[in-house]
């Protein structure tokens, strides 16, 4: 009975995260660019200065019950930056080549206008409670905007979503967060587990607010700390940087596969690659995100929009590139027999880690860090999977405790290594969260672009 149902998963799986999936998110990340007018390069600069740069000002507003514009982003920053930013990247470069890197950046330019759109709408179309509460996501946007007649396409989403929370969410990080703790201190993994279930109970069970008070601390520490690990990676082998860039570009468009094969094997094999590790890392296109975009306090939907252009250019640009070159620059040998040498794609981020710091400091950097993204992620999915349930239960509150404990128990399965089939089975419902999501972007895309030059051009002012 397992193994059947595995072979059905791994046949729906190899379809979501297949070819024609893929490159539909990325074909309505063209057609929403192409639509909104490019506004990744021509407001770039706008975006940047008020995002990041509207932390360095000062401001006095009262967010209620919901959370501020940084906590929202912070929040749902810790959902994408995960394991998939360092194992996953790793997995793309050994299967797909250098090439794989260029097609990440390809699919994160084009996921930046993909998750403002998603954004937007989840604003725009959010429902609000009697207390002044905000609820949004796919599944409101979907009724809300397409009309009751499209609730089944909600329902989908939300059934989706809160299954794949279990598994995506929980089960998977805490299953590297068990790992990392036991290679730092020797911890045993179901010690890890329990002491992980009481730190997700403290913050989860505080509600949306604590989580984003929590993250809005976590994510800029766990972020900045990479990323000067990974800058001091890259200056330690910078004479060798030009080469590894050279490598990215030629690879991306090679005629022959990583180990040789039939012509134009190489391309299609990095693009998917690069495509698939894109999308699963900035989740632009999945319809997650916009969970928790939708608490925030913003009353204008383009202008916490902008924050997803940001989060993706961080996660995949920014971070994304700097396990890539890493791996790049340490010169391991590349494809899939050569990753097969390594307990895991993670196992083999600590060997280019420490094949360029001094004795073991790479390693230990790599398990702080999935140890704080996983951490990061369960705590955001929380937040996805109640939303998700509160959705289809009208909020019932005892659903919603009662998904929260369920939640609690599932870290410690996930640290002892139990539910592995979940975690498999919760990959193809992540994937298929997208379905419903990019049906619902590319039919309210006009809102979108109304939204856009709406706020735009008051910005020209």
């Amino acid at each position: 009975m397992i193994e059947r149902i595995e072979a059905v998963n791994d046949a729906v799986n190899s379809f979501v995260w297949g070819p024609v999936m893929l490159l539909l998110l990325v074909g309505t990340g063209v057609y929403l660019t192409a639509r909104t007018g490019w506004i990744q390069v021509r407001w770039f600069g706008y975006i940047m200065k008020h995002t990041i740069g509207s932390l360095f000002q000062k401001r006095e507003k009262d967010h209620g019950k919901n959370l501020s514009p940084f906590q929202a982003v912070t929040t749902a920053l810790a959902g994408t930056v995960g394991t998939g930013n360092i194992a996953g990247v790793t997995g793309a470069i050994f299967v797909g080549g250098p090439g794989a890197v260029f097609w990440m950046w390809v699919s994160a330019f084009f996921g930046m206008c993909t998750k403002y759109a998603e954004i937007a709408l989840s604003v725009k179309f959010r429902n609000t409670t009697p207390e002044g509460v905000f609820h949004g996501g796919p599944m409101y946007y979907i009724e809300n905007g397409l009309g009751k007649s499209w609730k089944w396409l909600a329902v989908l989403f939300a059934v989706l979503g809160g299954l794949a929370s279990f598994g995506i969410g929980n089960i998977s990080q805490s299953t590297e967060i068990a790992g990392a703790l036991n290679g730092l201190f020797g911890i045993p993994h179901l010690a890890s587990g329990l002491v992980l279930a009481a730190i997700v109970a403290v913050v989860v069970l505080g509600g949306v607010q604590r989580i984003g008070q929590v993250t809005s601390l976590l994510v800029p520490f766990m972020a900045v700390f990479y990323i000067l690990a990974g800058i001091l990676v890259i200056l330690l082998r910078i004479t060798q940087l030009p080469a590894a860039f050279q490598a990215i570009f030629s690879s991306a468009f090679s005629l022959e596969s990583v180990g040789g094969g039939v012509f134009g094997y190489a391309i299609m094999t990095a693009m998917r690659q690069g495509f698939a590790r894109g999308v699963f890392s900035n989740e632009a296109g999945l319809g997650s995100a916009p969970i928790a975009h939708a608490a925030s306090s913003t009353e204008e939907p383009a202008e916490q929009a902008i924050w997803g252009v940001f989060e993706v250019f961080i996660d995949t640009i920014v971070i994304c590139t700097i396990t890539s070159l890493a791996i790049l620059l340490s010169g391991m040998e590349l494809g899939e027999e050569a990753l097969s040498a390594y307990a895991s794609n993670g196992a083999a981020a600590v060997y280019a880690f420490n094949s360029i710091l001094p004795g073991t400091l790479g390693g230990t950097i790599i398990q702080i860090s999935l140890l704080f993204f996983a951490l990061s992620t369960i705590l955001s999915w929380s937040y996805y999977g109640e939303q998700c349930w509160g959705y289809l239960t009208g909020g019932n509150r005892a659903v919603s405790l009662g998904y929260k404990l369920l939640f609690i128990l599932v870290c410690v399965a996930g640290a002892t290594g139990s539910g592995r089939l979940m975690w498999d089975i919760s990959d193809t419902l992540n994937g298929m969260m997208a379905i419903p999501n990019l049906a619902a972007l590319l039919l309210l895309s006009g809102v979108v672009v109304k939204l856009t030059q709406d706020y735009f051009s008051r910005a020209k002012k």
